[in-house]
């Protein structure tokens, strides 16, 4: 009767495994996060399309389609910054350029070895 309740937890544990948790566990993140193929240049399709949708009338150029860790598209996104002389943003494995720059994203994309096409109108 030593055995008292001091670890008062939502989750059991026997040994490493997790048997119940309520609300989640950050030890289990890596098994649940999807992998994402790092793909080299050539074999990526990119989309590019310049879109004002819900940004109050300002254009946005939009490259999708990528297929690459963080890391590699934060040091693409720097790049085209610099290019182009405008301000940009990741979202969601999304390159977003400021203002209208299709054909000369599409130019220095396909320079670096990406197959990229304009979409849209």
């Amino acid at each position: 009767m030593s055995r008292s309740k001091n670890n008062s937890s939502n989750m059991n544990t026997k040994g490493d495994r997790v048997v119940y948790s309520e609300f989640g566990n950050n030890a289990t993140s890596p098994a649940i996060e999807r992998a994402v193929p790092n793909l080299p240049p050539n074999q990526q399709n990119l989309k590019v399309q310049a879109s004002r949708k819900g940004r109050k009338g300002k254009t946005v150029t939009i490259i999708s389609g990528f297929q690459s860790n963080q890391e590699i598209l934060t040091a693409l996104l720097k790049q085209l910054k610099n290019q182009c002389g405008a301000g940009g943003t990741l979202k969601d494995n999304e390159i977003e350029i400021q203002g209208e720059h299709k054909q000369k994203l599409l130019e220095i994309l396909t320079k670096l070895g990406y197959k990229a096409k304009i979409s849209g109108g």
